[in-house]
């Protein structure tokens, strides 16, 4: 005889109704959070709250925010719901000051989590927390500095000689041809950032089984299971930590230890110097200060070096070259801006007999206000977090953030705000004339974001995309195909902003400067 009933199967159905009742109450017990406080709320849905577009991979975590950012229009701030869990997401440039440099304190530490035994993962300066976090920042802002950066041009120009070497093999007279010049602008900054952070020659343009571009790739392939990883690492870190997903996954992290140490090992017996990350690593090992600057790791194996050089490489390729790819994209589009950044470009080279120097990449204003424009439409990464250290009640307000709560700044929202960008969509050089950017409020700008938390690479990743333009531009046109789709669109499972279905333009050599 059953229990409730005088039949299993209907017990059966009724406790499984009362499960499924008892689950719908424990999920939405949280709904009314925001409202109760006077946060303007999205209305989430049972069970995954806001969440389930970026989920289930229909829009990127950036569009994903940027649709939360419009549906909030006239508010500072929006509240949202990842699964039963209160998130914030903040609009007002005002209240975003507050959060990255005047009320720093309460939100030093990014949201994003990895997993336990991702020790590149944990370890790194982009998501180790606080304190450790402010030493190691400290301790690796030296190689940064324009002394150090102009030193690192000069590796760099030996791998514009490896792209003018491969775009040469490419035959691209005449009419020229169609190239996935993602792919191109993938390998040439994968040899930029290889020499410079691991202090290996990679040529990856004429290389195809070059290691490291493989291992990129590998990285940035955004599979649903990959994008599914690195998205919940952002929005739902403890359920990524208990599940164990990583920033890094495992043969990365075997490749780029073997590689880091294999470099450190001979750059040590040699003595040799090269003013680059390695160099910097080195001190830092030689000087016996590992174990006290690198706090969460206290067995003295090295990962935790190896971390810094394994985001820089990381971070270093993808966006960098996804910056080069979408100004090349937005070029072929509006040949007029195209032929007018060649012109500054030709005008700059004949001033300096031909050759390309540091002091040229970061003085060409045009150049300067074109990758601007587009680090504006495509951000590399689209969202900044955080995550509040400390009950924070906003200034001139009676709202309390508590502690724990997950803060997310949407920069697709931003930059593609009317309010601050007057027909978004359109690609516009010139709202980063001087004078446009004097009239610009702060915190609405962001594509490195701000404050002390600021990308710590944000110089070398602006040389590296500047350059390349100028390398390309300068010998060669792009123009638009059929099979680029346009408007092009993002890559639903990329946590960076990438595009669907790759960069295809028609490349060809110019015969003259004006052709």
């Amino acid at each position: 005889m059953a229990v409730i009933s005088n039949y299993w199967g209907l017990d059966g159905i009724i406790l499984l109704f009362a499960a499924i009742v008892a689950a719908y109450f424990y999920m939405t017990r949280k709904f009314n959070y925001w409202r109760k406080r006077g946060v303007l709320e999205v209305p989430p849905s049972p069970f995954l709250g806001n969440y389930s577009d970026c989920l289930f991979m229909k829009k990127s975590p950036g569009e994903f925010l940027k649709d939360l950012y419009d549906r909030g229009e006239g508010a500072d701030c929006v509240g949202f719901y990842i699964f039963d869990k209160p998130a914030l997401l903040v609009r007002d440039p005002g209240l975003i000051k507050h959060i990255l440099i005047k009320d720093f304190n309460y939100f030093m530490d990014r949201f994003v989590t990895s997993g336990e035994d991702d020790r590149l993962g944990a370890a790194n300066v982009f998501l180790l927390k606080s304190p450790a976090w402010k030493t190691v920042r400290t301790k690796l802002s030296p190689i940064f500095t324009s002394g150090k950066l102009k030193k690192m041009f000069e590796l760099m120009t030996d791998i514009s000689e490896d792209l003018h070497t491969y775009l040469e093999s490419c035959n691209l007279e005449g009419e020229g041809r169609v190239m996935e010049l993602k792919d191109v602008c993938a390998k040439f900054t994968t040899d930029l950032i290889t020499t410079i952070a691991f202090g290996v020659r990679e040529n990856s343009l004429n290389n195809p089984d070059a290691e490291f571009r493989k291992w990129g790739k590998r990285m940035y392939s955004f599979t649903v299971l990959r994008g599914f990883e690195l998205t919940s690492l952002f929005f739902i870190p403890k359920l990524a930590k208990s599940l164990n997903f990583s920033f890094f996954e495992e043969g990365n992290t075997r490749f780029l230890t073997s590689t880091f140490w294999s470099t450190i090992n001979e750059r040590i017996k040699s003595g040799a110097k090269r003013n680059d990350l390695i160099d910097l690593l080195i001190q830092l090992k030689n000087s016996g200060q590992e174990n006290r600057i690198f706090l969460i790791n206290n067995n003295g194996d090295g990962d935790d070096l190896v971390a810094q050089a394994a985001v820089f490489f990381t971070a270093g390729f993808e966006t960098s070259s996804t910056a080069i790819s979408f100004t090349l994209y937005e070029l072929a589009l509006q040949p007029e801006i195209q032929n007018r950044l060649r012109k500054e470009i030709h005008e700059a080279l004949e001033e300096n007999n031909g050759e390309i120097t540091y002091e040229m990449v970061v003085n060409l204003p045009y150049l300067d206000m074109v990758v601007s424009e587009t680090l504006r439409k495509f951000p590399p990464l689209p969202l900044l977090d955080r995550v509040t250290a400390a009950d924070y009640k906003v200034p001139d307000s009676n709202l309390i953030i508590e502690r724990g709560t997950p803060i997310f700044i949407p920069l697709l929202g931003l930059h593609a705000d009317p309010e601050y960008f007057p027909n978004p969509e359109l690609y516009d050089p010139e709202r980063f004339s001087d004078v446009n950017k004097r009239a610009r409020k702060p915190c609405i700008y962001m594509p490195f974001g701000d404050g002390p938390h600021n990308c710590i690479g944000l110089r070398l990743g602006l040389i590296q995309s500047k350059l390349g333009l100028i390398n390309i531009l300068s010998k060669y046109a792009v123009s638009v195909c059929e099979k680029m789709p346009v408007p092009l669109k993002l890559n639903p499972k990329g946590l960076i902003t990438t595009s669907l279905d790759g960069i295809f333009l028609n490349m060809r050599k110019l015969t003259t400067e004006a052709s």
